[in-house]
């Protein structure tokens, strides 16, 4: 499974749907986008090295961007960004999981409906 940026800061938080579904993943994956939107939401350095070790702890697999995940990402755009408002990161995001032929968990689906192709899983954080 790749998992979302937005999935990445609820178990960061320790949100326990969030904890309770990656601990039940063996393969954990993310794209460099969603690591590089994670520490962007860093308040300091030591926040960024937290999350950093975080993540290693946790074994997640990094997948970084090549040629052909750019020119998958762009045809998103072309096909999806007038009439639905995908974004670079998002076709980044949904173009690395469509290379990899797997799942991305994310609890912004309606960001990545639009793109048939792509198998997606909603994430849902516990209120209260």
């Amino acid at each position: 499974m790749i998992f979302d940026s937005d999935v990445l800061m609820w178990f960061l938080r320790g949100e326990s749907n969030a904890v309770d579904l990656i601990d039940a993943t063996a393969d954990r994956s993310l794209s460099i986008v969603s690591l590089m939107e994670t520490l962007q939401g860093a308040k300091s350095k030591p926040e960024m090295r937290m999350v950093r070790e975080l993540f290693r702890e946790a074994t997640f697999q990094v997948i970084p961007l090549n040629e052909s995940i750019g020119h998958v990402a762009a045809s998103l755009i072309e096909e999806h960004s007038l009439n639905s408002g995908l974004q670079v990161a998002d076709a980044l995001i949904a173009a690395t999981a469509l290379g990899a032929g797997d799942v991305l968990v994310t609890a912004n689906v309606k960001h990545f409906r639009p793109i048939r192709s792509l198998q997606l899983m909603g994430f849902h954080a516990r209120r209260g």
